[in-house]
């Protein structure tokens, strides 16, 4: 089974569990797709099926058509949480790394049209391509953290922590109300604008400041 990987690339030894995903937590991307901003955080869950390591190859179902990268700041679980509060959400958390949201935006539209759940456009087998993680220990500010996803070269993606609508600690307390998050589970933070589509052979490296990168190539599946 997959283990998360720190950013020695040493084994952490957590359990890959699943990935509670909070939608629409950064204003800019809410405009540049024309969304609502959401009373409360807007929450989707990948299953552990859907995550696989940040490295070599990134597969895309591209036949279901245009699949969308959407680079995002992930939580990993250390101790299990269930409703608690903002000042304690934290204290649960093991670490911080990337985490790719691939999407498959024209059935995501389909779906929304229809009111129907996404899992068709967002829970699919390799939808969660995940970095290493950084232990929350060696982040003193993980609110400020910022990260950056590049194609081809070009930044496609920049992401500002302390630009999100609901803060970290909000939100694993949010999700905590819900699900009981589990050693490694991770929760997904939402994505900055940018987004777009992924085409086979695209280059992909993200970072998140000099604190870590991952690198892969997409591939058609």
């Amino acid at each position: 089974m997959y283990q998360h990987l720190d950013n020695k690339q040493q084994p952490i030894g957590l359990p890959v569990g699943k990935a509670v995903c909070v939608g629409r937590n950064y204003l800019a991307h809410i405009q540049e797709l024309n969304n609502e901003v959401p009373e409360q955080p807007l929450l989707f869950i990948k299953p552990a099926t859907s995550m696989v390591p940040f490295t070599d190859d990134i597969v895309v179902p591209v036949v279901q058509g245009p699949c969308h990268h959407e680079l995002e700041l992930a939580l990993l679980i250390g101790k299990p949480i269930r409703g608690v509060s903002e000042q304690q959400a934290m204290q649960g958390v093991w670490g911080i790394g990337l985490a790719l949201d691939l999407t498959l935006r024209e059935v995501q539209d389909q779906l929304k049209a229809k009111g129907q759940p996404w899992e068709r456009a967002k829970a699919f087998d390799g939808s969660c391509p995940l970095s290493g993680f950084v232990p929350l220990g060696q982040l003193p500010q993980p609110q400020r953290l910022q990260f950056q996803l590049e194609v081809n070269g070009q930044v496609r993606q920049k992401g500002d922590a302390g630009l999100m609508i609901h803060s970290m600690a909000a939100l694993v307390a949010e999700v905590s109300r819900y699900f009981t998050l589990q050693p490694g589970d991770l929760v997904l933070t939402g994505t900055p604008s940018g987004v777009g589509p992924l085409q086979p052979g695209d280059k992909l490296r993200a970072s998140m400041g000099s604190l870590l990168a991952a690198q892969a190539q997409v591939r058609a599946a």
